[in-house]
């Protein structure tokens, strides 16, 4: 029998909520939002992204970004620089600074995180992983193929 969507959606909340609580605690030791380290997270593959990108990826409306990234660039951790594929945006990038600083909070994060891991069974993390992802792509009205790899659904 399925459960009522409201028992679902406690559910993810509370896991959410206690989640983020946690990985703030982590992020309080280096003074550091949950939102900034989403920021830096994105920013870390070295591509450079746009702000609605980083806003997408940060779970922020637009001004709350904006002042996120100015506060991350005058601590020298992220730099902006006009996209040279379309000159009307801007793309940020991190600094060697904020790399490191990336670096030392993903540390942080993965060895608290560790401590939870061996309480879900074996590849519990992929599975939950894996459920998580088709039900944000249902949500969105994207497909999965089965593996955690995306097909074609309508665009966002």
């Amino acid at each position: 029998m399925a459960r009522r969507p409201q028992e679902l959606l406690h559910l993810l909340t509370r896991a959410e909520r206690l989640s983020v609580r946690r990985v703030q605690s982590v992020l309080d030791e280096f003074d550091c939002s949950v939102e900034a380290w989403r920021v830096l997270d994105l920013l870390s593959d070295g591509q450079g992204h746009n702000m609605t990108a980083l806003a997408d990826h940060a779970f922020l409306p637009a001004p709350s970004l904006t002042k996120l990234i100015d506060q991350l660039v005058d601590l020298n951790l992220v730099y902006r620089r006009v996209d040279p594929a379309d000159r009307r945006r801007v793309l940020a990038h991190l600094t060697p600074r904020g790399m490191q600083r990336w670096q030392r909070l993903c540390r942080a994060v993965r060895a608290d995180w560790a401590e939870w891991e061996p309480l879900l069974p074996e590849d519990g993390a992929e599975r939950l992983h894996t459920l998580l992802d088709r039900l944000a792509g249902a949500l969105e009205g994207r497909t999965t193929t089965g593996r955690g790899e995306r097909a074609v659904g309508r665009a966002r």
